[in-house]
């Protein structure tokens, strides 16, 4: 039987990989031999977590980001994930868990992405090995309303460290840019806000509510078919404010690589694992296209921007786009 292949429209920049392109991609991607050979930064494993995890140092990262597989029935591409109690669920947890925080510096800074269902099984098992410091819940605004129940419009990241009284957190480098509804002047000057030829805006600090995340979707570069790919707006919040330029980043369940390119966009090291070899395709490729352009949607000029405000940020974000084609024109994925 032939295989139809999914039709796209004009517009959809949806990330695709053709026959051609497959050969040079999957030489970028290590293997669990790779592993045993010689373990480097910058490494996509296409491989089993349980493979990986006792070929990789200890102590060795500064930041981990995890999204595993929420407790559902969830279709990525052929590798089946199913629902459970919530014990068996806690005791799969468990399973990689305690070894991917013996990766963790002893300074270092964990993220776990999780749903409703699940999130208060993750906080019970991240409890066992770190500090939890804080619960990040995020507004995922898309798909459908529910007929019998209430929309699941919301997920929570978990932050954790090893030591609660020495890690890092840099809040100056996570900040929101808002506009602002009644402004407030004092001796007719604004009031911890800015007039601009687009609007008022006032620079705060960020909550652990975030309301101004989109969700990949077919007219942004960064979209893949994955299942329940992470925005890159998301991870740039957890990967500015809890690494430096230069630091380590894990990610034990890679999927299309959200932390991999976010990592590279912004000047970190990555190390990533995932079962599925389509999904490590996706990242190469995404990662060379980081390569000469490392924007991020709703992130520019070092402040993060409301949802829907991508007319505001035009004039900004051409500019950055030229720079970082300039600065990284000779550039190679592994730099």
């Amino acid at each position: 039987m032939t295989e139809i292949k999914k039709q796209r429209a004009e517009r959809n920049r949806t990330l695709t990989i053709s026959e051609e392109e497959k050969s040079s991609l999957e030489k970028l991607i290590g293997t669990v031999d790779d592993l045993k050979n010689n373990f480097q930064d910058n490494m996509i494993i296409n491989a089993d977590i349980f493979d990986c995890l006792d070929l990789i140092p200890n102590e060795y990262f500064d930041l981990i980001i995890i999204d595993p597989p929420y407790n559902l029935d969830k279709d990525f591409h052929g590798k089946k994930f199913f629902s459970m109690k919530s014990d068996a669920y806690e005791n799969y947890l468990r399973s990689w868990f305690y070894k991917v925080c013996d990766k963790l510096k002893k300074n270092g800074s964990l993220y776990m992405c999780g749903d409703w269902k699940c999130t208060s099984s993750m906080q019970r098992v991240i409890e066992e090995k770190l500090t939890v410091i804080n619960r990040i819940s995020w507004q995922r605004e898309k798909g459908r309303g529910a007929k019998s129940n209430w929309k699941n419009g919301m997920e929570d990241i978990w932050f954790a460290v090893k030591n609660h009284n020495d890690y890092y957190f840099n809040v100056d480098s996570v900040m929101m840019k808002r506009k602002v509804i009644a402004p407030y002047k004092v001796d007719g000057k604004p009031k911890d806000w800015e007039e601009t030829d687009s609007g008022n805006f006032r620079i705060t600090y960020p909550s652990n509510f975030w309301d101004d995340i989109s969700i990949p979707f077919w007219s942004m570069p960064e979209n893949t078919d994955h299942p329940t790919q992470k925005p890159e707006k998301l991870y740039a919040k957890l990967i500015l404010a809890s690494s430096k330029s230069g630091d380590r980043i894990f990610d034990p369940f890679l999927g299309s690589g959200t932390t991999a390119v976010v990592a590279k966009k912004l000047g970190r090291l990555y190390c990533g694992i995932e079962i599925n070899k389509e999904y490590c395709l996706w990242t190469t490729k995404r990662l060379i296209h980081a390569v000469l352009d490392n924007t991020i949607q709703g992130y520019a000029e070092g402040v993060f921007w409301e949802r829907n405000s991508l007319g505001d940020q035009k004039k900004h974000t051409t500019k950055t786009i030229k720079k970082s084609i300039n600065k990284n024109a000779n550039l190679s994925l592994f730099d």
